[in-house]
Parts: structure tokens; C-alpha cells; sequence
């Protein structure tokens, strides 16, 4: 495969802001701390570090406001269970598995919502709509946890939340009715790491619930499922492909929603049995009222599609309304941007290739009759799972995978940068990025996305070894516990630091004496 193109979007670091202090008995008192042998230190460097792209932050709104970006959608006919299909549909991009004291949450004033339009007329009939609440049993700690959390409901599990799934049906966008199909459902915590959550895949099992109707749901922190080598975005990796093939996301989580239904419940009927699906997120504002502020419904749409000048009024529109970015399609930049990098010919335009895949459905496989174009996620209910599923989906003659739907394991990046690049229209190419694969393996059950990495996945601080032993790095010659040096060799290390803390206190008596003093002074 030849690598050349990959997903991304906006880079960006965090940068923290540092006042100037007084100095007086704060600097005393800190270094007294530290002289005392009172702070910990020594903490390995942790993989990954600062990202230099996202493939998620595709407009300029939604990129400063993580907990309503919608990264990814995917839909795909349940390999386990072919009478249902799976949604799933992440948030919050580039979640760093270390990043506490405040780990992740959905957000409280948002609603949640996967959207099926099952008749192709470009308006939802059924919306699934996730609302959450965030609880907090002790305010006066800092801790996401005030101890190892073994259930969902432990009392050490400080910060919790919950949800509840209501289903809107809708005729011609207007309300028909709601029902409440979940209420108050525990969502699964951020992996904070193995001291705090020894076993992890519990809490992931007790977060999926099951509904009267013969529906799943799970609600969570899970292993971002996208894969792609975001380097792309400087300048197309500036002609140089020998940089090519690395998995920007390996490493970082997300927050995912997975809806598993009958497939009866979302199709027209089984001789109608395509849908179209996409995600949307709501945000109230300080009047009470919710404005929509997140869309997706294919990949890549909004980041190499749309022009910045539309990013954020597609983030905001209904399909329906798709008219108005039609020519960001029948003109699209990407092929004229890889033409001029690296003289591959773009396809000539309007190209009306990509109008039928991505906002109509490939002909006899996922486009409905009468459809009216919009973009949509389109999946054929009808098709079984493979049992064997190729990366490449529909252009491999794999008919269960994208753009039939998405399911979690397939290379969206190869398969539409192949398309994009004519391989419909008679301009054969095995483009990629040179990333076929997630970097952790995908479950075989609901909700199948993969358990997201732990904060505590660093490598052991100098002087240590795994188990149990204290993590220190207080000097070189610090043994671990139940070491080789023997009993004498800890009663020293404990004698050394008791003397140490006992010094540290003696320089903050010393250091808070002199601050009395000197506020006697009359000067």
C-alpha cells in the first residue's frame, strides 16, 4: 500500500500559566518539605505525550469544548447477535489516561443523541436521547477515589454518574411521542488506574444494562477505537512519506456511548431494512434552551470536506439542510491538495461518485428508495456480519463493512482516500496512511470497544520493582521493600527517614519563628 494520507485536525498544546510568588515562609516551609524527604517524587515519564493533532477537533467552536465533541460514530449489524444492530458513539478527544485529579465526564447540561432516519427522506424518525448527572459523595477531598474500587456502587468511587435513555419518535420532525427506556444507569468511571481499580473489566461488565425491550446500553471510558496516523496535517506530511505509519491515538481514551436495539425496532420494515444514522449533542444555555453543537454522521466529513468557513454551521445543521454543502463535495480540496504535493492527478469534477456514496448509499446495498442526498451513517440491517471482515469493507467485497455502516475494526482513512481519489471512477490506487489496525484488540461482545488504558501504564520509578513496593526515588541507594539487602538495610532506610522528617520539621519551626519575628518589626 502506498501511505499517504491520514485524519486529523487542529494541533494544540496546554500551556499552565505560573504567577509570581512571595517569597517568605511559603518558599521556607517548601523547602523545608523537601529537605525533609516529605514529597514524593521520581514518577516516570508516561507514554503518550502531548498530542500534535487531533483527529477530532474538527471545527473551531467545538474544538474548545471536549465534552460535546462527537469524534467518532460507528454502526454495524451486532456479530454476535444479527437480529440487532450496534451504535456506538464516542466523545471527548484525546482523553489522557493520567489526566486527574478531574478525570473524565459527560457533561450535565448536554443531551446525547443517536438519530435513525429509516425511510431516507433525510429527517429522523427515532431519536435515542442520553441525559446524564454527575454525583459527588465527599466535597472536601480532591480525589476522583478515596480508595480501590471493586464495584460500581463502592463508596470509595467519589465521583459517579448516571443517565437515562429516553426514545423520541418523531413524523416530519415534530414530537409524536416518548417513552423512557433507562433510568438512572451507572456509568462506567475513567480507568484511574491499578491501585484504584484493581480490576477494571468488573466495572466495565457491571456498566452494561439491559433494557425490558430487548435493548443494551454501556456508558463509559473506553480505548479510542479510531486509528490513523495524524501527522497529515503538516502539509500532508510535507511530501516526506518516510514518516508514515504511526498510530497518533495509540494510548489515549474516549467517552462512548454503545446502544445495541432490535433491529425490528429501528427499520421501516424488513423489506425496507436501511437506515441512516448520526450523533448529535445539545449544550443548554444560561435561558434553559438546548442549541446543537456536535454532528457526525460519516468520517472525515467535517475535518477534509468541509472549508473552515462551513465547519461550525455543519456542527449546528440538521441533514435536511445538506443542500447547502453540496459543492464541498462535488468540488472537494483534498484531491486538488494531494495533486499539487505529490502530482496525483484529482478526478475530474463535479464528482458525483462521492454525492452517491456518502449522501445517498451505494445502489443496491445501503441506499433507500426515493432518498433524499444528506449525510448520513447508511447501513443495511439485512446484511449479515462477516465472518471474516476485510479492513476495506465494500471495496474489498466485504458488503457488511463501510461505507455500509462502520463497524469498529474497519480502515475508514484507506477505504475513503481511495474513494476520494477515484477509485470509482476508473482511477485505481491503493492509497493509505500505513495504520491498518487499532492498537488494542476489539471485544467480541456488546459493547466491543476495547477497555481504555490505565493511568498507572508508566514504567516503575528508579529503584522499584512490580507489586506492591512503595514508589520513592528519594535517592539511588533507596531499596524496595522485601529486597536483597535484608532487614538491617530498610531499618536504615527507615532510621535515614525519620531522621529526614524530623529535620524538615526543625527548619519549619525554624522558618515560622523567623516569619513572627518579622512581622514584629515595625518596618
Amino acid at each position: 500500500m502506498t501511505p499517504l494520507f491520514s485524519r486529523g485536525a487542529l494541533s494544540g498544546r496546554a500551556f499552565s500559566g505560573r504567577g509570581t510568588g512571595r517569597t517568605g515562609l511559603v518558599t521556607l516551609i517548601c523547602g523545608a518539605l523537601a529537605a525533609g524527604g516529605l514529597t514524593a517524587a521520581g514518577v516516570a515519564t508516561l507514554a503518550p505525550g502531548a498530542a500534535s493533532a487531533s483527529s477530532h477537533r474538527e471545527a473551531p467552536l467545538i474544538s474548545g469544548t471536549p465534552q460535546y465533541d462527537n469524534t467518532d460514530l460507528y454502526a454495524f449489524v451486532s456479530p454476535d447477535k444479527p437480529d440487532t444492530t450496534t451504535i456506538v458513539a464516542n466523545w471527548i478527544p484525546f482523553e489522557e489516561p493520567a489526566g486527574g485529579p478531574n478525570f473524565y465526564t459527560f457533561a450535565d447540561d448536554a443531551q446525547y443523541d443517536l438519530h435513525v432516519d429509516n425511510n431516507g427522506d433525510a429527517q429522523g424518525e427515532l431519536v435515542f436521547r442520553y441525559t446524564f448527572k454527575t454525583h459527588t459523595k465527599n466535597g472536601d477531598t480532591f480525589l476522583y477515589n478515596t480508595g480501590p474500587v471493586t464495584s460500581l456502587d463502592d463508596p470509595d468511587l467519589n465521583i459517579t454518574q448516571t443517565y437515562d435513555i429516553d426514545l423520541i419518535k418523531l413524523r416530519h420532525g415534530h414530537e409524536m411521542s416518548k417513552t423512557k427506556l433507562a433510568d438512572d444507569v451507572p456509568v462506567a468511571p475513567s480507568n484511574v488506574g491499578k491501585a484504584s481499580m484493581p480490576d477494571y473489566g468488573k466495572l466495565r461488565a457491571q456498566a452494561v444494562y439491559k433494557t425490558a425491550g430487548g435493548a443494551a446500553t454501556f456508558a463509559g471510558q473506553a480505548d479510542d477505537p479510531f486509528f490513523a496516523d495524524l501527522r497529515v496535517f503538516d502539509l500532508l506530511y510535507g511530501g516526506n512519506l518516510t514518516e508514515v505509519g504511526r498510530d497518533t491515538l495509540k494510548g489515549y481514551n474516549v467517552n462512548t456511548i454503545a446502544l445495541q436495539v432490535p433491529n425490528d425496532l429501528i427499520r421501516e420494515s424488513s423489506h425496507q431494512p436501511v437506515v441512516g444514522i448520526w450523533s448529535t449533542a445539545q449544550r443548554r444555555n444560561a435561558q434553559g434552551y438546548y442549541s446543537q453543537v456536535s454532528r457526525l454522521g460519516n468520517p472525515l466529513v467535517n475535518e477534509v470536506v468541509n472549508p473552515q468557513k462551513d465547519k461550525d454551521k455543519f456542527n449546528a445543521s440538521q441533514p435536511a439542510y445538506d443542500g447547502q454543502f453540496l459543492k464541498n463535495v462535488t468540488n472537494p480540496e483534498l484531491p486538488k491538495l494531494i495533486e499539487s504535493i505529490y502530482k496525483i492527478k484529482a478526478p475530474a469534477e463535479p464528482r458525483n461518485d462521492l454525492v452517491d456514496v456518502f449522501l445517498k448509499g451505494v445502489k443496491g446495498l445501503n441506499q433507500p428508495p426515493h432518498v433524499t442526498p444528506s449525510e448520513e451513517l447508511r447501513l443495511n440491517t439485512s446484511i449479515k456480519p462477516s465472518m471474516h471482515p476485510k479492513r476495506l469493507g465494500v471495496l474489498d467485497g466485504d458488503n457488511a463493512g463501510f461505507p455500509n455502516g462502520r463497524r469498529l475494526s474497519d480502515d475508514v482513512i484507506d477505504a475513503a482516500l481511495q474513494v476520494v481519489e477515484g477509485e470509482l471512477v476508473g482511477s485505481k490506487n491503493d492509497l493509505g496512511d500505513a495504520v491498518d489496525k487499532n492498537d488494542r484488540k476489539f471485544e467480541h461482545y456488546f459493547p466491543y470497544v476495547a477497555q481504555p488504558t490505565a493511568g498507572s501504564r508508566g514504567r516503575l520509578a528508579k529503584g522499584t520493582t512490580a507489586g506492591t513496593d512503595v514508589r520513592s526515588q528519594l535517592g539511588d541507594a533507596l531499596q524496595p521493600a522485601g529486597s536483597a539487602s535484608g532487614g538491617s538495610g530498610n531499618t536504615m532506610l527507615i532510621a535515614a527517614s525519620a531522621a529526614s522528617g524530623a529535620a524538615g520539621i526543625l527548619l519549619i519551626g525554624t522558618a515560622f519563628a523567623w516569619w513572627r519575628r518579622r512581622l514584629q518589626r515595625p518596618y
